[in-house]
């Protein structure tokens, strides 16, 4: 609980130190190049022309006031955006060579490679156990035993299996919010993506809760690329390796978090990190 307590200084001190220790590039290469993306609704531009790459297997965090674009952006990953009517999106976005706004892209095959967690908890009226291996079962997966070991698995990555191994078929609504939030972790691990976007995942938790999640996605990150939205500085300055600022639908800056947190290249960027607006 220590790092609770600590400030957006102290936080990032740390991880230069840490980062100090550290040989070679932050990352291999990138996972997802975005080129001059604009999403509108409507007439209204929530989205204006950003342009960035997110490495492979590491934390981005994406920041800035309610409203300023960034979950907007990050439903542009998967393409959910194109379940909102009015909805138009331009530009490019990659994944490796994926060329996925394409209207050639298979949009259900392109979820199972970036899933995607929400801002609140939403598991399904099933058992635990079925929550899990919903994902699998559309993908085709019907043996009990391949599916009794995705669970297993999953519930193991999600930090949840020692909380829930003697009750799998226990109603997943009896759980926990904490607890939910990781099934629905979990639900998405069980299909094996590359890419986790995650909307404000901890917002609706409370603090222990909140710090289970911040360590579960350290341990993700080894495996996982995880783009996350939040309104919590410390947080994103605690996870990231990489924060990107919107404001009113541009990207005002993007770079190493200890970077952003300490000396912002933007006015900006500087006013939003030491809580003068937002």
């Amino acid at each position: 609980m220590v790092k609770e307590t600590l400030g957006l200084k102290d936080i990032v001190a740390e991880k230069l130190t840490k980062r100090e220790a550290q040989s070679g590039p932050v990352s291999a290469n990138d996972t997802i190049s975005i080129r001059n993306l604009s999403v509108y609704y409507g007439d209204n531009q929530a989205v204006k022309n950003v342009t960035m790459d997110i490495g492979a297997r590491d934390i981005t965090a994406l920041i800035g006031p309610s409203g300023c674009g960034k979950s907007t952006f990050l439903r542009s990953m998967n393409r959910m955006n194109d379940l909102i009517l009015g909805a138009r999106t331009e530009g490019e976005i990659w994944l490796d060579a994926t060329d996925v706004l394409s209207p050639a892209t298979d949009v259900v095959e392109l979820r199972k490679r970036v899933g995607m967690v929400f801002q609140r908890p939403n598991p399904f009226p099933k058992s635990i156990f079925d929550n899990v291996a919903y994902g699998p079962r559309v993908h085709g997966i019907r043996r009990r035993d391949q599916l009794e070991e995705t669970v297993e698995q999953s519930l193991i990555r999600a930090a949840l299996w020692d909380e829930v191994k003697d009750n799998l078929n226990k109603s997943a609504m009896d759980l926990s919010g904490g607890q939910q939030q990781r099934l629905c972790i979990a639900r998405v691990l069980a299909v094996q993506p590359e890419v986790l976007l995650m909307d404000e995942p901890a917002s609706a938790l409370d603090p222990i809760s909140t710090l289970r999640i911040e360590e579960l996605m350290s341990e993700l990150k080894k495996d996982y690329t995880i783009i996350i939205v939040t309104h919590n500085m410390q947080q994103a300055a605690r996870v990231s390796t990489y924060t990107g600022f919107f404001l009113s639908g541009e990207l005002i800056e993007f770079g190493l978090s200890t970077t952003i947190f300490t000396t912002p290249r933007e006015k900006r960027t500087e006013d939003y990190v030491t809580g003068r607006f937002g």
